[in-house]
């Protein structure tokens, strides 16, 4: 099946609804090493749209780590649960800070972080080095 861009103004209209930064690990576009990309929370080949409500800001990792899945497992309960969706749900019900690290309060919070692999070592090093500048988390994520 072949992709169909995705319009410049929906682009527009999710980046700036995301305040420039992933929605998933909160990381701005201005401190990420590539540029933010969007994706489709159900992805095309699960029956997705390029809609404005399907359509999330994601940094390259999470983007990658997250693919066209829907769900995982939570490392506390095992059992497969649906991850985040930044249009469904709220990121602090689901997640807080501690320190650089993000930690999962729920069961889609915790198999969220596990499988965008979140608090891998080199991303807590990026993060900390973030904070120690004043740079994250973005100050309208501290308290949303």
């Amino acid at each position: 099946m072949p992709r169909t861009p995705i319009p410049v103004a929906i682009r527009q209209l999710v980046a700036h609804r995301a305040h420039e930064c992933c929605e998933y690990c909160r990381l701005h576009q201005d401190d990420a090493d590539s540029t933010h990309q969007i994706d489709h929370l159900m992805a095309i080949k699960h029956g997705g749209l390029t809609a404005s409500e399907n359509l999330a800001l994601a940094c390259p990792l999470c983007n990658r780590y997250k693919g066209s899945d829907l769900a995982a497992i939570d490392p506390v309960g095992g059992m497969a649960v649906p991850i985040f969706n930044p249009r469904t749900q709220i990121w602090s019900e689901h997640f807080t800070f501690a320190g650089a690290a993000i930690i999962g309060l729920t069961p889609t919070g915790r198999a969220t972080v596990e499988l965008l692999r979140i608090n891998d070592a080199a991303r807590l090093i990026d993060r900390q080095s973030l904070m120690t500048a004043g740079r994250y988390p973005p100050s309208h994520a501290r308290s949303s």
